[in-house]
């Protein structure tokens, strides 16, 4: 992911955000992680200037408050947050959640593996394919 920028990790499952903290540390990924457990939590870090811009944001889609698909569709129709590039990171394999989440403007979708090993090897690429990309105002 673009140098040290954050990640924006939006998941309420505590088990699932420790274990993106320890494939971070694992793979020695220089960018912070920054974690909310729900889509409002994450506008309103967002939304706060004092906070760096994310490079990348991992969503799960099942939430409580406001749900992952509802998350994207504000973030994709604001002009300050549309550049910002969102990887689905969910249990859900469900082909209408992937649609969805495609058609909202998602630029990957990942479910979440349960074997550490492969969780450990979707973040890394996942993570390979942005630091490859140029992002929008890089």
């Amino acid at each position: 992911m673009r140098s040290a920028q954050p990640v924006m990790l939006v998941d309420d499952d505590a088990i699932a955000a420790l274990a993106v903290e320890r494939a971070f540390r694992d793979l020695d990924l220089p960018n912070p992680l920054v974690h909310v457990t729900d889509g409002e939590k994450a506008l309103g870090h967002l939304s706060n200037p004092g906070n760096p811009k994310p490079c990348v944001i991992l969503l799960d889609l099942n939430m409580p408050r406001m749900n992952g698909i509802e998350f994207l569709k504000v973030v994709k129709l604001d002009p300050a947050w549309r550049p910002i590039q969102v990887v689905v990171l969910t249990t859900s394999g469900d082909r209408r959640d992937v649609a969805r989440s495609y058609s909202l403007g998602a630029a990957g979708y990942v479910v979440k593996p349960v074997d550490y090993g492969e969780f450990v090897q979707a973040i890394e690429v996942i993570h390979r394919y942005w630091s490859l990309c140029a992002l929008p105002g890089a």
